[in-house]
């Protein structure tokens, strides 16, 4: 399952940058949420360990998920102070390297699982597959806060391809979680790889579609730009209104992020 190889790959790819921080450094505050690197690192791990328990120790992961849900009762909803709490709130490098093994000591499992098994998680349940894409997509997507905030380029591969599907088949959710009507028909989608490729989805139309560069489209879909700050283009009141809101991750609705709001700091 290659999608185990690109979790992995995208994990790499950020701890490469976050070997090379001071311990004080993990505690700048990005511009996701005014979380700081120290959060944004603990979110990952939590949830990565959560997703492979899900997957080969389902037991575990019922118990845990239920502490975790407790814990953010008890904390007035936040997901950061119930993360901390559950997991103790470890710091810097210590976090990273707890972050990082278990990244890698995950991938095989996932590599050598059945690909359409069924998994348990906080909304409903999905295959192995898109958990294991779930999770490159939330290392690509919180990873790109952090290099916001270090001023940092990230070089982008076709390893997105998997979030831009992910991105792609979330359409009907977006709205559904919402509480609204899916507009139909679903646009159709024509993206420009980072190597130049094209990549397609859906039945080519005039009427209704999105089309540019697909690591805007992955950075829309995951929130992490407005949709302001891109040159995708829309065509058509469907694909317009999806990109407006457009949620390729779980939970309830989340507002987009406000023009400028999310940009490499200079």
């Amino acid at each position: 399952m290659q999608q185990a190889s690109d979790f992995l790959d995208e994990s790499e790819v950020l701890n490469a940058v976050l070997v090379e921080l001071s311990d004080p450094a993990f505690d700048q505050i990005t511009q996701f949420k005014d979380w700081t690197i120290n959060d944004v690192l603990q979110h990952l791990h939590f949830f990565n360990d959560l997703a492979d328990k899900s997957a080969f120790r389902p037991e575990v992961f019922a118990a845990e998920y239920a502490a975790f849900s407790e814990a953010r009762k008890a904390h007035g909803g936040s997901m950061v102070a119930a993360t901390r709490n559950v997991m103790g709130n470890p710091r810097g490098q210590a976090l990273r390297e707890m972050w990082i093994d278990t990244a890698r000591a995950m991938t095989p499992r996932f590599a050598a699982a059945d690909p359409k098994a069924r998994v348990q998680w906080a909304g409903p349940d999905m295959s192995v597959r898109s958990s294991i894409t779930a999770r490159q997509m939330e290392s690509w997507a919180h990873g790109q806060e952090v290099f916001d905030v270090l001023g940092l380029d990230r070089t982008e591969t076709n390893r997105i391809r998997n979030i831009a599907h992910l991105g792609v088949s979330t359409y009907g959710w977006t709205f559904f979680n919402r509480g609204e009507d899916i507009p139909q028909p679903t646009p159709y989608v024509r993206l420009t790889a980072p190597s130049g490729a094209i990549w397609e989805w859906g039945e080519p139309s005039e009427a209704e579609r999105v089309e540019g560069n697909a690591v805007q489209f992955c950075q829309v879909t995951a929130q992490t730009r407005s949709i302001a700050d891109t040159d995708l283009k829309m065509t058509g009141p469907n694909a317009t209104c999806w990109m407006a809101i457009a949620q390729c991750f779980a939970g309830p609705p989340n507002d987009p992020p406000e023009p400028g709001s999310r940009v490499k700091v200079s």
